[in-house]
C-alpha cells in the first residue's frame, strides 16, 4: 500500500491516521491479462490505483467495433470517472492489457475522503483535473496531429507502450495496417 500512499501524499497533506481510515476498506487485487475490471451498463463503485501493469479503456461504437480511448499505467488512478461521479451506468470497459495489480478503492472510501479529509475535495479535484487535461490533449492530438506525429509522441505519454500494448491502432485513430507501416518506418530509422 506504500505506492498509493505516496501518490495520495503527492496530492494532499494527510496524516497517517487519516490515510489508514481512507484506505481501511481498500484492497489489492490482481487481474490477469485481458481480464475486465469494469464493464459498461453497470454503475461503477470503485476507483482503481495501478500498482503494476497497464489498463486500456475501451468504448464500443454502434456497430460493435471496439476503440481504445485511453491507457493507464503504474501510479495512476483509473475508473469510468464521469459515471462514477454521477453514479450512472458506465460507458467504458476497463481491461488489463497485461497482468495488472491494483488497489481497489470502493465508493465508501472515496465518499469518506470527501466527508472527512480536510483536503478530500482537493484530491478529487486533482484526479478530475488529470482526466480533463488528458482528454483535452487527446482530442487536440487526434485532430491537430498527423498519425505519424501521434505515433511518434505516444511514448512520451505512455512510456514503452509500443512493447506493452502492441496493437494500439484504434487509440491512434488509424487502421492496424497503417500502424504496421508506422512501426516498420520507425524500426528502419533505428
Amino acid at each position: 500500500m506504500e505506492q498509493i500512499k505516496t501518490a495520495i501524499r503527492s496530492m494532499i497533506a494527510i496524516s497517517e491516521a487519516e490515510m489508514d481510515d481512507l484506505l481501511q476498506n481498500s484492497f489489492v487485487k490482481t487481474f490477469k491479462k485481458q481480464e475486465v475490471l469494469s464493464k459498461p451498463n453497470i454503475v461503477p463503485n470503485e476507483v482503481f490505483f495501478i500498482k503494476k501493469g497497464i489498463i486500456r479503456v475501451i468504448v464500443q461504437d454502434n456497430e460493435g467495433v471496439e476503440h481504445t480511448i485511453h491507457f493507464a499505467l503504474e501510479n495512476q488512478f483509473i475508473a469510468d470517472y464521469s459515471s462514477f461521479i454521477l453514479q450512472e451506468p458506465a460507458l467504458y470497459t476497463l481491461q488489463a492489457i497485461e497482468e495488472t495489480t491494483v488497489v481497489v478503492l470502493p465508493r465508501s472510501a472515496i465518499e469518506w475522503g470527501y466527508a472527512n479529509l480536510a483536503q478530500g475535495d482537493k484530491m478529487g479535484r486533482l484526479i478530475a483535473e488529470f482526466y480533463f487535461i488528458y482528454q483535452d490533449n487527446r482530442i487536440k492530438n487526434l485532430y491537430a496531429r498527423s498519425p505519424k506525429e501521434r505515433y511518434d509522441t505516444l511514448s512520451d505519454v505512455f512510456p514503452n507502450i509500443h512493447n506493452r500494448a502492441p496493437q494500439h491502432a484504434s487509440y491512434l485513430g488509424i487502421t492496424p495496417v497503417h500502424l504496421s507501416r508506422l512501426k516498420k518506418a520507425a524500426f528502419q530509422k533505428t
